[in-house]
Order: C-alpha cells, then sequence, then structure tokens
C-alpha cells in the first residue's frame, strides 16, 4: 500500500505543476482579451468570464484554443483515472486510487500556481474550476475541501476492507452530484459575462455532508460479503 500510495502522490504533485504551467501560459493568452473588453478590472482576475461572442470577435484561433482547452480538460480526467487503473487489481481500488491521484493533483496544482504566478491570492479567490458541460465557479477553498475528502476516502478504502452498499453508494453519488450543481449554481450568470454571485455553500455543505455520510456508514460497519454489498480489500503489500 505504501508504495502505491507515493506513486499516487508523485504523480498528482508533478501532474499539478504540469498543469499549473499549461495555466499560466492561458493567462498570457488570454488576459490581454480580458483587459481589452474589461480594462476596469484587476490584472489577473478571472471575471467577468471572456464570452463565447467576445471570444470570437478577437479572433478565430482564439475560438480555436477554446475547443483545445476543452479537450485538454477531459484529457485530463482520463490520465487522472488511468493511473488508478494502473496501480489497482480490482474496481473498488481503482475508484479509491483516481480519487487520490485528483485529490493531490488538485492542490498541487494551487500549490505551483501560488508558486509560477502569485495567485490565487488566497484561499476564497474565485476560480473557474471545469468548462464541460458548463463552467464550473467557486472560491478555490471549496475545490480543496473536495480535493481533501476524496484523498482521505481513497486512503481509508486502501487501506483496510469496506463494504459499500448500494444505499452507500447512492448517498457518495448523490453528494457528489449535489456538489457539482453548487459550483454551476450561478453559470448562466457568469457565461454571459457577469461577476460571480455569492458562492451557494449551504449547498456545497450539504453536498459533502451527503457524500461523506454515505461513505462513513459504510466505513464503520464491520465488511460484509451479501448479495447487496462488496467488500473491498486492501492491496497486497
Amino acid at each position: 500500500m505504501r508504495r502505491t500510495v507515493a506513486a499516487l502522490f508523485l504523480f498528482g504533485i508533478s501532474f499539478g505543476y504540469l498543469e499549473a504551467a499549461v495555466v499560466s501560459y492561458l493567462r498570457d493568452l488570454y488576459d490581454p482579451i480580458r483587459r481589452e473588453f474589461h480594462p476596469e478590472r484587476p490584472k489577473g482576475e478571472l471575471f467577468p468570464l471572456i464570452t463565447a461572442g467576445q471570444l470570437r470577435d478577437s479572433g478565430a484561433g482564439n475560438t480555436r484554443r477554446l475547443f483545445t482547452e476543452l479537450g485538454r480538460e477531459g484529457s485530463t480526467l482520463v490520465m487522472l483515472a488511468a493511473i488508478g487503473l494502473a496501480v489497482s487489481r480490482r474496481p473498488h481500488q481503482w475508484v479509491a486510487a483516481s480519487l487520490i491521484a485528483f485529490g493531490v493533483w488538485d492542490i498541487s496544482f494551487y500549490a505551483f500556481l501560488r508558486l509560477l504566478i502569485d495567485w490565487p491570492s488566497s484561499l476564497f479567490t474565485w476560480d473557474i474550476l471545469f468548462l464541460l458541460p458548463v463552467p464550473w465557479v467557486g472560491p478555490v477553498i471549496a475545490p480543496i475541501l473536495v480535493s481533501l475528502s476524496m484523498i482521505g476516502c481513497g486512503l481509508a478504502i486502501l487501506s483496510r476492507p469496506i463494504s459499500l452498499r448500494v444505499i452507500h453508494w447512492l448517498a457518495i453519488l448523490a453528494g457528489g452530484l449535489v456538489v457539482v450543481v453548487a459550483f454551476c449554481w450561478d453559470f448562466r450568470n457568469t457565461s454571459a459575462g457577469g461577476l460571480p454571485n455569492p458562492f451557494n455553500w449551504p449547498l456545497f455543505a450539504a453536498g459533502e455532508l451527503i457524500g461523506l455520510t454515505g461513505f462513513g456508514a459504510a466505513a464503520l460497519k464491520r465488511p460484509s460479503l451479501g448479495p447487496r454489498a462488496t467488500a473491498v480489500p486492501p492491496p497486497a503489500r
């Protein structure tokens, strides 16, 4: 297990640097466009977002880069799932390993951005988290909290057998969906070039609570190999 976790952390940290480097280049490309349409906003400020119309008006190359960026985001998720698959033997271990890699990658990404371009200025600075299928936005601390939850749950699954019943999976998936909705709550406004409205912390907290409660209920029970449960054994040492 130690070797597996070490590999996941090394991958997540190095991938976090790679992602931060790419974003630092993208900032140099898109900041001049943002200042053209919003000269009153401070340099490095991500909001208001550049709208699709403004991007088209700024040149065809920028529209092509947007589709390239969407492909990069999708590839990022595939790579994180792939490293989880590479170090696991069973489906639940795959999920756990992917969660750990994702969480370490996300936290490392913000840490390296701070080192490379001195951003974000605080944990409550707003960021564009994803663009698929609509913009996800929120203060930096929100995805970091999600990442910490993912790392903790992933480590728990790899460290000892955990029996996840259907009800546990439903709670975990429902909680994750509610968190995603919280990030996308204001997408119509931000996509149209508006400044973000206050983050929906109650909805985000509800999603975290639902998901962690579902996982915690499974983690606190002794493993059962009944027809409706799956025991998650620890990896071979």
